[in-house]
């Protein structure tokens, strides 16, 4: 049986796949921080574990240069593709949000902000900040602890589709928690872990663990991602590490990868 089998099933019942968007998570996540390049073949060799045609690669890499995400050469019999200045000028921004760390320990204080922009939204150009303000102002705002908050609030706090979106990410870990993955394997369970990952974080704001509503409130959602990212990173580099036909192993990963959700990206 396929190890992969749940989440690429999961993956597909979510509707026809962006294969431009999983692209740019393959960049984001895999080949930045190993020189900024990746040929068209071992694109394919990464993204066909997935299920994804060469027919859908190739229309997919066409719209990204297209629309200015993607610069691609030729060298030889090869191609290769790198993100464009402009493409790295969008995507800097989200690689923050992708990969802070976990946060650890309960939140000290929260400050309910009236007319002040981030946080959770409460309705009433009211939001609430887990641990204070961060750049710009309020027309009022109030800080202390956080008590209590009644289910009602936490339930009212997670629309549905970012409920479904996190229930859904959960399930990804949990099907995906504790197998030992063939290199190739745990690159194609890395890439389909971030993409889940990346989508929710750019759409919803975080919520803590301590704001979700039962039974989401068990995990945190960040350290579980942190966790499993961490389990398969050695077997996923070292899909890189290796050769691949007539293609040499990738560069070696750049010190900031190292840092990623804080320092966890080894087990």
């Amino acid at each position: 049986m396929d190890p992969l089998a749940p989440v690429i099933r999961a993956f597909y019942a979510e509707g026809r796949p962006r294969v431009w968007s999983l692209v740019i998570t393959v960049f984001g996540d895999s080949i930045q921080h190993r020189g900024g390049r990746i040929a068209s073949s071992r694109l394919q060799g990464l993204l066909g574990r997935i299920g994804v045609e060469p027919g859908a690669l190739r229309t997919a890499l066409s719209r990204l240069r297209r629309d200015g995400w993607v610069d691609s050469m030729r060298e030889g019999r090869n191609s290769f593709h790198r993100l464009s200045a402009g493409g790295l000028a969008r995507f800097a921004p989200a690689t923050e949000r992708i990969y802070a760390p976990p946060r650890e320990g309960r939140i000290p204080e929260w400050t309910l902000a009236l007319g002040a922009e981030g946080g959770l939204p409460l309705g009433a150009g009211l939001s609430l900040h887990p641990g204070g303000l961060r750049g710009g102002a309020a027309d009022c705002a109030v800080t202390g602890r956080l008590e209590t908050l009644a289910p009602a609030m936490r339930e009212a706090l997670l629309d549905p589709d970012h409920r479904a979106a996190l229930e859904a990410l959960l399930a990804d870990i949990d099907a995906l928690d504790g197998l030992l993955l063939a290199p190739l394997d745990a690159a194609a369970a890395r890439t389909l872990l971030i993409h889940r990952w990346r989508r929710l974080v750019l759409r919803w704001p975080e919520i803590p663990a301590a704001l979700l509503p039962d039974p989401l409130a068990r995990r945190d959602p960040r350290a579980e991602v942190a966790r499993l990212y961490a389990a398969l990173s050695p077997a996923t580099e070292a899909w890189f590490d290796t050769p691949l036909g007539d293609l040499p192993a990738l560069p070696p990963p750049g010190a900031a990868w190292a840092a990623r959700f804080g320092g966890t990206t080894r087990a």
